[in-house]
């Protein structure tokens, strides 16, 4: 079939077994706090609780799991400069591989030191002269290895949906499902996997204002560039959709919204001082959308996905006094 998508609910299942026993089945929050704030039953995936602090486990682990043995001794590749980078190593270690890292010079210390205490080898680039998917891809073939990218690999975005699919699969019935869009992945996951599970879902977008790289290529209808935003969603901080995933998004979201840095501090603030919960930016942004009013219309039971919690205590301090 020509409108086949290239990942289904079957794939998202077929993850969700090989990641059985090995990923974290992340709580759900609830906070009757929450709920009334948002005028409506509110239902948080926590991912920051996911192993390496990210839902990025999830998409690694099932990519890799699925590479022959003999690709496995030759090792992986990845390029990323936070999460992805932590998943795949982590990944890499726990199927007996090994894994080379790019990540920019700039990064930040603390998630270089993650990334080498999970085991793997770590080269940097010039993230504002070099071009990080050509330098990778001749990092893997030049080495031998098999190159996981963060997000344009329909098993990266298989694993990456097992979390809205163990959020439905808790919590029954949904209205809607809010979940962050930066490259895409984890978007294209929950759409597959929430739509595939209740088709009358609304499945909602949330993107920074600076990086509305994927409201924009939805209203063209094509793929737009935008300039690198400058945001502290860094996660989030695409200047266009991966090829994969808008394929999918296109399809399955229903909305995008945008959220400003300020409102993502204010949701951080909240979940921290009333939900007790660390929430990175990007993780923070269906929340904010929530409590900032970006919904025309609020639905009575509505799903988000936290993505992630991996920030250090300076910045979190330094955001949430901002």
């Amino acid at each position: 079939m020509t409108n086949a998508l290239p990942v289904t609910l079957g794939d998202v299942r077929e993850a969700a077994a090989r990641l059985k026993g090995v990923a974290h089945r992340t709580p759900v929050l609830r906070s009757r706090t929450l709920d009334a704030l948002a005028g409506a039953e509110v239902f948080l995936k926590c991912e920051n609780f996911q192993r390496v602090g990210a839902f990025k486990f999830r998409g690694a682990y099932n990519a890799i799991s699925r590479l022959s043995p003999a690709q496995l001794v030759k090792g992986i590749a990845a390029y990323s400069s936070g999460n992805h980078a932590q998943a795949v190593a982590l990944a890499a270690r726990e199927l007996g591989s090994t894994a080379v890292i790019l990540m920019p010079e700039d990064t930040p210390k603390s998630k270089m030191e993650a990334t080498a205490g999970y085991g793997a080898e770590i080269v940097t680039y010039d993230r504002y002269n070099g071009d990080r998917v050509a330098i990778g891809e001749a990092l893997a073939a030049d080495r031998g290895l098999a190159l996981i990218p963060p997000y344009e690999h329909p098993h990266v975005i298989a694993g990456q949906g097992t979390a809205a699919l163990e959020l439905i699969e808790e919590v029954g019935e949904l209205d809607a499902l809010l979940a962050p869009i930066g490259g895409g992945g984890l978007m294209a996951g929950s759409s597959t996997a929430a739509k595939g599970l209740r088709p009358a879902m609304r499945v909602i977008g949330v993107e920074p204002e600076a990086g509305d790289d994927t409201k924009r290529s939805l209203s063209a209808g094509e793929r737009v560039s935008i300039p690198v935003p400058r945001t502290i969603a860094d996660g989030q901080a695409a200047d266009i959709p991966g090829e994969l995933t808008f394929s999918i998004n296109k399809r399955l979201v229903d909305e995008i919204v945008l959220v400003s840095d300020d409102e993502i501090r204010e949701a951080m603030r909240m979940a921290f001082e009333r939900l007790k919960i660390v929430i990175e930016p990007s993780g923070a942004t269906p929340l904010a959308a929530l409590l900032a009013g970006r919904l025309e219309r609020v639905p009575p039971r509505i799903g988000l996905i936290v993505s992630g919690g991996n920030i250090d205590a300076h910045r979190f301090a330094e955001l949430c006094a901002a």
